[in-house]
């Protein structure tokens, strides 16, 4: 076997089994805390690779398509800016969440669309181009939308002004994002195969990097975690519900076709969690991080599940389709 071949099907592994490594990280994590807590040092680092490893997979093409389709992006980002972060302020009111812990899920409903989505959208046969065209449109925004709703809704309660959650959000997206896009077209104009095996690779590197963000993020909360009761975790089953739901919702009442509205969905319900983490552990207190932590662990399982739903329903249809053929074809003549 070809080391090519080898880098390949690690990455199918690792993406393809995505949320066990998740949750057997966050189990290990609840075991032994102290192993992971100082993995917290290097968030913001993490999910700068992350985020440079998103920028690999764009190209010029990627921008084209805004102008291509610029309605159901526009319909898609503003759901997505509008119903996430207006959900949780409502969660966060009707549960009376501590300031701590809702600043976390303010964070979380304020975040751009995250690579989990682009995946989520392919697996579940949604429009892959316009996931990645939504999910640019709002990481590139994140620097204006994230600290605005954050400050509207907090207010005075939080000690973080616009401009440190700007440059924040700035270092820890916009950059890396950029450099990964340019990097991206030099590989591709001079080194094509280079190109193809960083898009094999990255998703592996992507994927350990977050396992490990959620691991150094339970670790340091594992006393909240076990003490944080229904209300918290009903917030986040009911937070990413609902953006699935409205997602999907708005794609129907807008007349989208079938793959993009599971794409809506998917980008609406699936929020950059792991940024969350990474603002809420450098500009908040370490219970701010415990609703992105938990979401990041639900979000990789509710995702998948919806995509698998999807197919199997794509493929329940086209047997039906076939029975239906079949039965009213003609009966031989004798």
């Amino acid at each position: 076997m070809s080391s090519d071949s080898s880098i390949s099907r690690t990455a199918q592994v690792a993406t393809k089994y995505f949320v066990v490594w998740v949750i057997a990280a966050a189990g290990l994590a609840l075991a032994s805390p102290d192993t992971f807590v100082p993995i917290l040092d290097y968030v913001t680092p993490l999910l700068g690779l992350i985020m440079l490893g998103m920028g690999l997979t764009l190209q010029p093409a990627d921008f084209r398509r805004l102008v291509e389709r610029p309605v159901d992006v526009g319909i898609g980002a503003a759901t997505q800016w509008l119903v996430m972060p207006l959900a949780a302020y409502a969660l966060y009111v009707l549960f009376d969440l501590p300031d701590a812990v809702g600043v976390g899920l303010i964070l979380v409903g304020a975040a751009p669309g995250g690579t989990a989505s682009n995946v989520m959208t392919y697996l579940g046969r949604g429009d892959v181009a316009m996931s990645v065209a939504i999910t640019t449109v709002t990481t590139l925004a994140a620097p204006i939308v994230m600290p605005a709703w954050t400050l509207f809704i907090l207010g005075q309660s939080i000690d973080v002004t616009f401009a440190e959650m700007f440059t924040s959000i700035v270092q820890i997206v916009i950059i890396p994002v950029v450099v990964g896009f340019g990097l991206r077209y030099v590989l591709d104009e001079y080194a094509p195969r280079a190109a193809e095996i960083g898009l094999d690779v990255f998703p592996v590197v992507s994927v350990a990097a977050i396992v490990a963000i959620v691991a150094g993020v339970v670790g340091a909360n594992v006393e909240n975690i076990l003490t944080a009761g229904a209300l918290v975790l009903l917030a986040v089953v009911l937070h990413n519900g609902i953006g699935l739901g409205v997602g999907y919702g708005v794609g129907h009442a807008a007349g989208m076709s079938e793959d993009r509205k599971r794409t809506n969905a998917f980008e609406v319900g699936l929020q950059n969690s792991g940024l969350a983490v990474a603002l809420a552990t450098s500009l908040f207190e370490p219970a701010a991080a415990l609703i992105p932590a938990l979401f990041s662990v639900w979000h990789n399982v509710t995702g998948p599940a919806l995509a698998s739903y999807f197919t199997w329903r794509d493929s329940s249809t086209a047997e039906q389709s076939s029975e239906r053929s079949t039965d009213q074809s003609p009966a031989p003549e004798r």
